[in-house]
């Protein structure tokens, strides 16, 4: 018989964010193997999977270390969102806990590494998310629009308010700025329906569908990140893996994707420095074929059967 494994994700799919999307794809791979559940949270009375994978070190806190506790000689493992690298494991007692209960740690992307305490940097792995490659698009020479897109829902974190203040910012008579996302802040939806008001280049489509969503990401000219923190952002993946360049902010998170000598960073929360680079990937063919390149030699990473082999090597191991 196939063994139980349990991974607890605090979103669902009805949010549609990056947590959900990793437990899906986790999902997926594993089911090849064994048998595999999806649950917000775990409790004694549940029962007992062979492993428990859990994923966000705060929110997921309460579940890991029942389980731990319970059985204490089951492995579990512990995928680190990017709130708790840039921001709980310094500060929440509870993720600090949550690093000590797991077996095994997962981050999406290498320059975390830094960040673990030392005692725990040993059990820690990096795996690469990935994404179905999709045929890149084919442009016409002239055309009306160039899309330039942010895909995330409107939270501080991802700092939604960049991308708007840039919108008033861009020159180039192409750009057109498209934002894909649920208002998680009511203010934030607010400040989206006041720009789109006030400025017809920028247009708040709300939350879609993720397959929609990919579609309108692969029919841009390229992709904005602005956030504040990020822990392997799945959009990056999804854009690389559309031939879509990145424009993102200069954090971390967005270097361990990359790459250090990435061309497209700009300073985070900087508005005219985000306008500037929208511009010249419009009117500079050069410099927009230049962050083409530099993506396209990164996809590599985000391709789905290394994630596949790198998720079921860990599992396999563990259990």
């Amino acid at each position: 018989m196939k063994k139980q494994l349990l991974i607890v994700s605090p979103a669902s799919a009805k949010e549609n964010n990056g947590n959900w999307q990793t437990a899906s794809r986790w999902a997926h791979f594993l089911r090849a193997r064994y048998r595999v559940a999806i649950a917000p949270g775990w409790q004694p009375q549940d029962g007992a999977p062979d492993l428990l994978i859990a994923l966000h070190a705060r929110r997921s806190a309460g579940p890991l270390a029942a389980f731990t506790e319970a059985f204490p000689d089951r492995p579990s493992v512990l995928v680190l969102t990017g709130t708790d690298l840039y921001r709980d494991i310094a500060t929440s007692i509870e993720a600090q806990a949550s690093l000590r209960h797991a077996r095994a740690l997962v981050l999406l992307q290498g320059a975390g590494l830094a960040l673990l305490p030392a005692a725990v940097r040993g059990k820690a792995r990096v795996i690469y998310q990935s994404a179905p490659a999709l045929a890149p698009q084919r442009h016409a020479a002239r055309r009306r629009h160039a899309d330039i897109c942010m895909i995330g829902h409107l939270r501080q974190e991802k700092d939604p308010l960049t991308f708007m203040r840039a919108s008033a910012l861009v020159t180039s008579p192409a750009a057109r700025l498209l934002h894909i996302g649920g208002a998680l802040d009511a203010d934030l939806g607010e400040a989206a329906q006041a720009t789109a008001a006030a400025n017809p280049r920028y247009r708040w489509l709300g939350n879609l569908a993720h397959a929609e969503a990919r579609q309108r990401l692969k029919r841009c000219h390229a992709m904005a990140i602005a956030s504040h923190m990020e822990g392997g952002a799945n959009v990056i993946i999804e854009a690389v893996t559309s031939a879509v360049p990145v424009l993102a902010s200069d954090i971390s998170g967005n270097r361990g994707m990359l790459g250090e000598d990435y061309a497209g960073y700009f300073a985070p929360g900087d508005a005219p420095a985000l306008a500037r680079l929208i511009d010249r990937c419009i009117i500079d063919p050069p410099f927009h074929a230049l962050l083409r390149r530099q993506c396209d030699a990164r996809a590599a990473l985000f391709a789905p059967e290394r994630e596949r082999a790198s998720v079921l090597d860990l599992v396999d191991n563990l259990v």
